[in-house]
């Protein structure tokens, strides 16, 4: 079991907490989900291909069902979703040496996708909010010429979207959404997801349904459809899926589109069916510990809370904030000193990337990239954390208020 919080003694402060609970711990698989992956263990069919005459794979159930979850015409299971972006890219048209613009603040997978298409990226800066900036957007794609725009929907923030509609219709762009951490949020009343031609999704454990990894891509277009299952690796064999386009129109693309193996497997997929019917409930959760959390810090000195849109229905499973007033020497010593109360911050400050952080200064593999001043700025003082559902209300509290007492402690 995890351990409680507990009070400390302190030469300095009898009343100062230690936080002891995993920000890494999860909530266990669904019964159903454990009882139906030891089915498929024990016929032995884990490839989404091997079914028997008249069975349905699990891969293929879990793509209808979440199609219709999203409201698209199709959906296809890959193995993470950073391969379902690359997937998204390349069935898009995208070529080598052509331009993407993308959000700067993102993590590592997304350029990955983008290097292994070999185009080139075009980064936007971002602002205070954490989203892209929609002004350097519209200037970067008229000067640049760029006809993709790979938004990453970072650790939930949702930007304006019926504006980002209305710049990519105008400049011709196609846009390629990555919501890994967006799955269950909307815009309005319409799901991330499904504003550009592609949606990807990602199942890896830290987000919103846990198989471990795996990726989830959507969309409406029959010939994107089409290219991206044969892509994903489905042989001749796409007939077998559910959410697909005509079959005629693989005719088109059979024997022009290689297989890159990049298939979900029946075991995840297992995983994934049995978490989808209580997603909107665990994004409830997620949101009553962030609005917990939002409404214990707002007012804390030294701390800046991002403002959201009231059209923006995100899903709160991290928590971001900005240090203001202080060096950048002090961040660091808050960040350290929070690690020491076993508050786990990450920081997008460093230049050195550290478990699954890194900025874009650091993605050497292209070279030197377009100057970004205010998104390198606006990173060097952000702090963020995960907020998972195996923490209560109260953990949230007591979150909160040992920030708030570093924060004390350490700024000037």
């Amino acid at each position: 079991m995890a351990k409680e919080v507990k009070f400390m003694c302190n030469p300095k402060s009898e009343n100062r907490l230690v936080f002891n609970k995993e920000f890494t711990r999860q909530e266990p698989i669904p019964e159903d989900g454990i009882k139906r992956a030891m089915e498929i263990m024990e016929t032995g069919r884990l490839h989404r291909y091997n079914t028997v005459r008249g069975e349905v794979a699990e891969t293929s159930l879990l793509e209808k069902e979440f199609a219709d979850y999203v409201g698209t015409a199709y959906c296809t299971g890959l193995s993470s979703c950073g391969s379902a972006i690359y997937v998204a890219l390349k069935s898009v048209g995208v070529l080598p040496g052509d331009r993407i613009l993308c959000n700067a603040f993102t993590l590592a997978p997304v350029p990955g996708a983008i290097m292994n298409t070999e185009a080139e990226p075009i980064f936007v800066e971002i602002d205070e909010n954490y989203l892209t900036d929609l002004d350097d957007l519209e200037e970067k794609a008229e000067a640049s010429g760029a006809k993709f725009f790979l938004l990453s929907h970072m650790r939930g923030h949702i930007v304006d979207m019926d504006r980002v509609t209305e710049i990519c219709n105008r400049f011709g762009i196609t846009m390629i959404e990555d919501c890994a951490h967006t799955m269950g949020a909307k815009w309005g009343d319409k799901f991330t997801g499904t504003f550009g031609e592609v949606g990807c999704f990602s199942t890896q454990t830290y987000k919103h349904i846990n198989s471990g990894e795996g990726g989830l891509l959507v969309t409406n277009d029959d010939n994107v459809a089409a290219k991206v299952i044969l892509y994903s690796g489905s042989y001749m064999l796409y007939e077998k899926h559910i959410a697909k386009p005509p079959l005629e129109v693989f005719e088109k693309y059979k024997q022009m589109i290689p297989n890159f193996s990049l298939r979900m497997s029946n075991l995840v997929a297992a995983l994934i069916r049995s978490q989808l019917p209580e997603l909107d409930k665990q994004c409830t959760r997620w949101n009553d510990r962030y609005k917990l959390i939002e409404k214990r810090l707002r007012g804390t000195p030294y701390i800046r809370l991002p403002e959201r849109s009231v059209k923006e229905h995100f899903v709160g499973s991290s928590f971001q904030f900005t240090i203001k007033g202080a060096p950048v020497s002090k961040v660091k010593q808050f960040i350290n000193t929070c690690s020491d109360r076993g508050i786990e911050i990450k920081w997008f400050g460093s230049m050195e990337p550290k478990g699954f952080t890194s900025r874009f200064e650091s993605w050497e593999y292209f070279g030197k990239t377009n100057p970004l001043p205010k998104t390198a700025e606006l990173l060097n003082f952000m702090c963020d954390f995960r907020v998972p559902l195996t923490f209560s209300l109260d953990d949230c509290k007591q979150i909160t208020t040992i920030i708030q007492q570093v924060t004390e402690e350490v700024m000037p």
